[in-house]
């Protein structure tokens, strides 16, 4: 972890940074108590661009302060997955469609080289790297498709899905041997240049995820 120093410009926003992107590769995971003395010396800082850092996190529900308990990394409950699952289907099934009108030669070939590893797999176990990919995925069809507020709501939306609370499936709510096809399938289209494909595609991808999240929900009620 580097150690940033109390002369870093911009430092509460480089710790904002830093702990964003602990939270997106799960070092810090769901429920957990942020160890605020223990990361400020990590990382060579007071604590109060620290908790500057987390009030800027808990504003985007990333992380949740509790009185007299300090501060903590938040644990979505499914009906609220659900939720993100379905704003994520419309808004990220736009950045697929603008994505696809506007992709360049250069990101075509980015594009196709997604998923190489896993696609001559019969049963894909590595569960961490394909989550890994999944995120760079998504994180990169943003970057293509949307607009800089639209990327700035998909991003968080994006952090708090892969920080989802089961932590053995590595933030992933369906098999990666499920989901494999609907990627390549939504690459398919974009490399095409073919808007309504893409944004179809894409939010298909996520309303069967929104549906897994659902039919959760009813299993756990049942029981």
């Amino acid at each position: 972890m580097p150690n940033l120093g109390s002369q870093h410009p911009n430092l509460d926003q480089k710790v904002y940074q830093i702990l964003k992107a602990m939270i997106m590769e799960r070092k810090l995971l769901p429920g957990e108590k942020i160890r605020q003395e223990k990361l400020a010396q990590e990382l060579g800082i007071s604590r109060t661009p620290l908790v500057a850092a987390l009030k800027f996190l808990e504003h985007e529900k990333l992380v949740e302060s509790k009185p007299r308990r300090g501060f903590y990394v938040r644990l979505f409950r499914i009906q609220e997955m659900v939720s993100i699952f379905e704003l994520r289907e419309v808004l990220e099934g736009l950045a697929a469609r603008r994505a696809a009108n506007q992709v360049s030669d250069d990101q075509i070939n980015r594009l196709q080289q997604f998923f190489a590893p896993f696609k001559s797999m019969q049963k894909i176990e590595d569960y961490r790297s394909y989550s890994q990919e999944d995120r760079r995925f998504h994180n990169f069809v943003i970057q293509i498709g949307a607009k800089e507020f639209l990327r700035s709501i998909l991003e968080t939306y994006n952090i708090i899905s892969f920080s989802y609370q089961v932590v053995a499936s590595e933030g992933l709510v369906r098999s990666p041997n499920e989901t494999l096809q609907e990627h390549l399938a939504v690459i398919g289209a974009i490399c095409d240049r073919d808007p309504e494909a893409a944004e179809n595609l894409m939010r298909g991808h996520f309303k069967k995820s929104a549906a897994s999240l659902t039919e959760g929900i009813a299993k756990l009620r049942a029981v």
